[in-house]
């Protein structure tokens, strides 16, 4: 069964715009370059400081498994861990199953 993660940002205040202009020009095509299904992200409507990102994956061991990798990359530590962890409050993780019908509404 495949699986949604949702992702929730808290972005230190005036900072969101710096954190979803690495995510869309860095660190998001690096993750599509991993094999990493990205459905959606950007900034919250809801939150001005609040910021989401929706991946799919195949199995809980393909998430923890590319995951480790990716973030443990040469890319991510030279690149992005510093900048974009320094823009971070605070984040939560949701893992949901994603059935026939959710798969087919997001086009998977």
């Amino acid at each position: 069964m495949s699986l949604l993660e949702v992702r929730m940002f808290t972005v230190q205040p005036g900072r969101r715009g710096e954190f979803d202009r690495i995510s869309r020009d860095g660190t998001i095509p690096m993750m599509r370059r991993w094999g990493i299904d990205v459905v959606s992200y950007g900034p919250a409507l809801n939150d001005e400081d609040g910021y989401a990102l929706l991946r799919v994956f195949a199995s809980e061991e393909e998430r923890v498994g590319v995951q480790e990798r990716f973030y443990a990359s040469e890319e991510w530590t030279e690149n992005y861990e510093k900048p974009v962890m320094e823009m971070i409050a605070d984040y939560r993780t949701a893992v949901l199953p994603l059935d026939a019908a959710l798969r087919e509404r997001l086009g998977r």
